[in-house]
């Protein structure tokens, strides 16, 4: 996808992303292809591959790498699957996801950042992607049954609509909390809603 700072890619998937667990080979070769470089502040892009998230404005941030990763295996994406992200932020999750699954519907409460995200994906060619400014927590219901959701911002509870628009053994990927925050992994079942917590995180506040 970009050739540029090829180098620093690969030492990123190595000693952050596969060295902590992530094994889906077609996460990691998303990671390698997509430049984070690309969708950082420029005044930062130089910390770019840093194992770190970085403010990217509007008080929102670009994850830590590792954790864009995860949140991408945790969906076990598939080259036919419909994903849709909430809170598309500077676009990089969206471009990863984009770069695995058929589709990716993606909904962004600032105008500022969904037009920036926009024009980062056009200039990348990145095609498959739905783009809209919205309330994240109402999910995009037209696009909807999703196999997978992804949320890259911490509400307090699940927000009930994204559970009503998974396809049944849809995988709901989302931090939740406040003031303390765990990963949670709800997947939907003919016999109802299962939940698995993955890990402790640091997001910030679904608004």
């Amino acid at each position: 996808m970009d050739g540029d700072r090829v180098e620093e890619r690969q030492r990123m998937v190595e000693t952050q992303i596969a060295a902590r667990g992530v094994r889906d080979p077609a996460v990691l070769r998303a990671m390698l292809r997509v430049p984070r470089h690309r969708f950082v502040p420029a005044a930062e892009q130089h910390l770019a591959y840093d194992d770190s998230p970085r403010a990217i404005g509007q008080g929102q941030t670009i994850s830590q790498p590792f954790i864009v990763a995860l949140m991408t295996e945790l969906t076990r994406p598939g080259p036919a699957s419909r994903v849709l992200e909430v809170g598309t932020g500077s676009g990089y999750q969206t471009a990863v996801l984009a770069d695995i699954v058929g589709e990716v519907w993606s909904v962004e409460l600032e105008v500022d950042l969904s037009a920036r995200a926009a024009e980062t994906l056009n200039e990348l060619g990145i095609g498959n992607v739905h783009l809209k400014v919205g309330d994240g927590a109402l999910g995009w219901k037209e696009g909807a049954p999703y196999d997978a959701i992804v949320v890259t911002a911490a509400p307090t509870a699940v927000p009930s609509a994204l559970v009503e628009q998974l396809a049944e053994n849809g995988r709901l990927v989302i931090p939740v909390g406040s003031a303390s925050q765990e990963l949670w992994v709800l997947t939907r079942t003919p016999d109802g809603v299962e939940r698995e917590s993955v890990l402790p995180v640091r997001f910030v506040p679904l608004r």
